[in-house]
């Protein structure tokens, strides 16, 4: 990149996806030292200041070895797959895969208005709540993100964790 292009280039990431640091609530830039120091005194009013711990794990994470990186993806890769066929194979459910966060966000239109195990599903509060009385699976209701035809799945956890609680689902929902 030229220096002309380099200059009006603002990069900004974090760490929770690529080194699964989720909560450590740690971002990072890189630009022009100008638009640096306005955005370091934005950022200064708007929120506090990240600990010491959270800012060396980041450091080691972005400098050290990144070996452990690409087998970590692997695993969230695996997990993104299975969540998104098995999701896709439960009758009234639906997912796109996605691409970038390790979030699924459900589409379970086809079930409001009907009433399973005297639930009334009539919002993603009702689905949520449902699945969490009834089969101890825990989802954030779509409406928190915009769209109440919707849930959100996390799939930052376990394979077998994964499993069980579709599993859940699909036996609360098809049964």
């Amino acid at each position: 990149i030229n220096d002309d292009i380099k200059n009006l280039t603002i990069v900004i990431n974090g760490m929770s996806k690529a080194y699964a640091m989720t909560g450590w609530r740690i971002g990072y830039s890189a630009c022009h030292e100008d638009i640096a120091k306005v955005m370091s005194n934005i950022q200064s009013h708007a929120t506090s200041n990240p600990s010491s711990i959270a800012q060396y794990a980041s450091v080691e994470g972005l400098l050290g070895d990144q070996s452990y990186v690409e087998e970590m993806k692997k695993h969230f890769e695996e997990r993104r797959n299975y969540m998104y066929e098995t999701i896709n194979s439960i009758e009234g459910l639906s997912c796109r895969k996605p691409e970038g966060a390790f979030y699924i966000m459900v589409n379970f239109s086809q079930l409001l208005g009907k009433n399973i195990r005297n639930y009334n599903i009539n919002s993603s509060m009702d689905f949520a709540n449902f699945l969490l009385e009834e089969g101890k699976v825990a989802v954030v209701p779509g409406v928190a993100f915009g769209d109440d035809n919707y849930i959100r799945l996390s799939y930052a956890t376990s394979l077998e964790n994964i499993k069980e609680g579709l599993k859940r689902i699909k036996e609360l929902i098809e049964e």
